[in-house]
This record gives structure tokens, sequence and C-alpha cells, in this order.
């Protein structure tokens, strides 16, 4: 078994996941900011500096299914309350393969944006770039454990036109030879669409932990090493 999250990641990523055998794996966090709960096929990952004993008991006193322990709602917010922390949704984890060459799309780089999701991604994310595309906006950085993750926005009045999976096909292309992460709301039917119309495949759902704005664990920005 992988030691470390990014470990664990990039082992996904290849198409290598962690064993189907209803064991839940607890690994230090990859840094201050980035806490949460992976779920694989039937192996959860907790990604936290907690006591990992802490982990396992209360995992065990959830009453459920044990392979849904981690994502149930008691878990969670046992976790959330240990650690102070919040979290927005369970998403599912997908990926994409790096594509060669650069993406057809014309897209344009700019260097200080204020729309709303670059906004929301630099409050996530590391090393933050922006294209824009006419009705888009592409958003590439670094966030848990480092990986390359992308987020994307089409306008309403360009919607239902393919916009959102050129967009996502395009992130494939400009990660340097890196896969692509993408992390998208279970209940977002028409981004997962999107997302897998381009390549990008589903490897497990996702609950990340955010520090409070107030409090005293607000998280330091982690430095990346470049690979």
């Amino acid at each position: 078994m992988a030691e470390t999250l990014r470990d664990i990641l990039d082992a996904a990523a290849r198409g290598d996941f962690p064993p189907a055998d209803g064991a839940t794996t607890v690994v230090p966090q990859p840094c201050e900011r980035d806490a949460g709960v992976l779920a694989f096929t039937a192996h959860s990952v907790v990604f936290t500096d907690e006591d990992p004993r802490w982990v396992r008991e209360t995992l065990r006193a959830v009453d459920c299914d044990a392979l849904a322990a981690t994502m149930n709602a008691r878990f969670l917010t046992a976790l959330m309350d240990r650690t102070g922390r919040l979290s927005d949704t369970v998403d599912v984890m997908t990926v994409g393969a790096p594509l060669p060459g650069r993406p057809p799309l014309a897209l344009r780089e700019i260097a200080d944006p204020d729309h709303p999701r670059v906004v929301s991604s630099r409050r996530r994310r590391d090393d933050v770039r922006v294209w824009t595309v006419d009705g888009g906006v592409l958003v590439l950085g670094r966030g848990v454990a480092g990986r390359l993750e992308v987020a994307v926005e089409v306008a309403e009045d360009v919607r239902h036109r393919g916009l959102g999976r050129a967009l996502a096909l395009a992130a494939r292309g400009l990660g340097g030879g890196e896969p692509v992460w993408a992390q998208v709301s279970a209940g977002n039917a028409r981004s997962l669409r999107a997302f897998q119309a381009a390549g990008y495949r589903p490897v497990g759902s996702e609950v990340l932990l955010t520090a409070r704005p107030d409090s005293a664990r607000q998280r330091k920005t982690p430095v990346w090493p470049r690979e």
C-alpha cells in the first residue's frame, strides 16, 4: 500500500487502486490546509493529522455498512467537529490523462481575474492559472497533495453547445504531461457528463475539509515540489 496521499492519488491516476478489502487507510495531511476523506471501491483513505485510533474508533461506532462508514454523515460530522473544519459537498473524483500538443480552443491567459470561479479556486489551490474563451473560463491549480486540478465555468447563454466539454478537454493539454483531476458534485449531472465526454474517468468520491476562515487552525499556503 502506498505510504502518502500523493502516492495513492498518483497510483489511482494510473489505474492502480487500493485493494478492495473493505479497509480504511489513515495517512497524514499533505499540508496544513487540506484534510478529508477519499472513497475508492471497497477501500477508503482518511487524510488527517488527528489520531488514527480516534478515526478507527469513530468509524466502528457508525451504525451503517462498514464500506460506507467513511462517507456517512455521522462520521463526517464527527470529523468536522473534531478538527474544527467545514465541508461543502461530496464530490465525484475524476481524472484525465495528459494530452500532447496545444488545445484547439483559442484560449487567452489572464493574470488578475476576479471571476467567482477563480476566487473560489484560489482559496483551495496554489499556482492558479486562468484562461478565458468566449463564454467560458478554465482554471488550473495545485490542490490536494499538489495534484493538478481543473475547474471550468460556462456562461448560461452559451450552454448546451459543448463548450464545457471542450474546456475540460483543453485542460488535459495544458498540464505539462501530468494527469488532470476534476472534482464534481455528485448532483451536477451536466458537469459530470461534460468531463466524462472529455475523457475523465471517475475513480472515487471525495470530501474535502477546509479550515474555518476565523479559526486558529487557519492553514498556511503550501509550496509543492515540481516534478
